[in-house]
């Protein structure tokens, strides 16, 4: 990544609409850079002689060189998530190595699918380098979520405990709250392993407990209940691995 860490990304499409629709997409991640907009593969391969690019979201049908053409031609290429309205070439695509291929027209929710995508392959390949420098997203280190119209980057090590408010969760953090519709069972999955479920209602970061009894924790003065169906599992793994 270069310009200030941020992700530079290349959108190719020859289709103005298409185009901009991911520019909105792209837009909505504050660690994404948008270098520019090519209508075909000779402008592209212009800015890629000129500038740094990570990211490469690549139209497959289009005037002159296709997508797929484009990319075998490459010596050096960023990372290609293809963008295309025909599903037919998906299989040739992901013989080229790619991270995503996307159906037009692509929602918010599964470009966001390709960036995380992309997150876990990139920081994997720089943890192989640097053994030990770098938290993979395997490890889960951070998250997206969607609140405000945009998609803002949440890190684990941050967060205290999650509560559920019916269709939504509420993420506390030291000096905010963050809300997203999304269910308490679905953040379950996403997190990493040293958090907890301690009650329908409620999931802690354990390395935040600073005490707890047989019904409930305590984490920043605060303290949240164990419910009773939970409570077995949480004691059990709360006695297991200690707290920091």
């Amino acid at each position: 990544m270069t310009t200030q860490n941020k992700i530079n990304c290349l959108v190719v499409d020859d289709e103005p609409l298409a185009a901009k629709l991911l520019t909105r997409h792209i837009d909505q991640f504050s660690q994404l850079n948008l270098v520019a907009i090519c209508g075909n593969a000779l402008e592209a391969f212009d800015i890629l002689q000129k500038e740094s690019v990570d990211l490469l979201f690549l139209d497959i049908q289009m005037p002159g060189i296709d997508g797929l053409r484009f990319a075998r031609s490459l010596q050096h290429s960023p990372s290609i998530i293809f963008t295309t309205a025909y599903r037919d070439y998906a299989v040739e695509s992901y013989e080229l190595d790619v991270v995503d291929y996307l159906l037009k027209p692509i929602t918010i929710d599964r470009f966001l699918k390709s960036i995380t995508k992309y997150l876990g392959r990139t920081n994997n390949e720089q943890a192989n380098k640097y053994p030990g420098e770098i938290t993979t997203n395997s490890e889960a280190s951070f998250m997206y979520v969607n609140t405000n119209r945009k998609f803002v980057k949440i890190r684990f090590d941050e967060v205290l405990y999650v509560e559920s408010l019916k269709d939504y969760v509420s993420i506390h953090l030291p000096n905010q709250r963050i809300l997203t519709k999304e269910k308490i069972s679905e953040f379950e999955q996403k997190s990493p392993p040293h958090f907890l479920r301690i009650h329908r209602s409620y999931i802690v970061n354990t390395d935040k407990i600073t005490a707890y009894t047989m019904h409930d924790v305590e984490i920043q003065g605060k303290e949240i209940p164990i419910g009773v169906s939970y409570k077995k599992e949480a004691v059990k793994f709360l006695r297991k691995n200690g707290t920091r």
